[in-house]
């Protein structure tokens, strides 16, 4: 190195790019749709389960691999508040869906989570499946799109993966507007709160209108 060559040092402020940041999330979630159509065919076996656990471990694969080397979101201090309103958010939405619909859900419930037992459906539904969707869409995806184009991925995403499930009478069409609300919801409390505020939000939003109705 020349004496008139001076050696580089990164401001504090600047932003640090890593490699793949600028690759479209959206090859991942084809990938993760492409496999939870392959597994298809466990549907109505035992192993039905086996495909939840599959599909949405890659969307949080994805999400865990985009915060460590590529341009995912930084873990940041929370505040007590915005956990609070993604609880709140969560009952604007269950509040009214369940006093109108809530034999609906528990028969959508039913179709949903099988035969699980109630361990195996909280399982699923407090960490498993709001983990790697709020890693994904909520930490990845909205990231590059806005949070009704992330919403509208991920209820074509979920329709595709409980389809198979669901395909009989009206349901199709009810949860998908189910869905499709919710994620509405999660984007914005993502974008008004923060990540973890959006998951807290989906973790309520499954235990009160999945959960629940299952259980009872």
């Amino acid at each position: 190195m020349s004496d008139e060559q001076e050696e580089y040092t990164q401001p504090e402020d600047e932003e640090i790019r890593y490699r793949g940041s600028a690759s479209d999330p959206l090859f991942g979630l084809l990938l993760a749709g492409a496999v939870s159509i392959g597994l298809a065919p466990l549907t109505g076996t035992e192993s039905f389960d086996l495909r939840y656990t599959l599909v949405w471990g890659m969307l949080a694969l994805f999400g865990v691999l985009s915060w460590l080397i590529g341009s995912g979101p930084r873990i940041k201090q929370e505040y007590p508040e915005n956990l609070v309103w993604g609880v709140v958010f969560a009952l604007v939405l269950i509040v009214p869906l369940l006093g109108f619909g809530s034999a609906t859900y528990a028969e959508a419930s039913t179709l949903i989570l099988q035969d699980m037992t109630i361990g195996t459906a909280l399982a699923f539904m407090v960490f498993v499946m709001p983990l790697g969707e709020t890693l994904f869409f909520r930490g990845i995806l909205q990231e590059y799109y806005s949070f009704w184009q992330s919403a509208l991925f991920c209820t074509i995403w979920q329709l595709v993966l409980f389809f198979p499930l669901i395909n009989r009478g009206p349901f199709p069409l009810f949860i998908g507007a189910t869905l499709l609300m919710s994620n509405l919801i999660y984007g914005y409390v993502r974008n008004r709160n923060g990540l973890a505020a959006a998951w807290i939000c989906q973790i309520s939003v499954n235990l009160g209108l999945i959960v629940l109705p299952f259980a009872l």
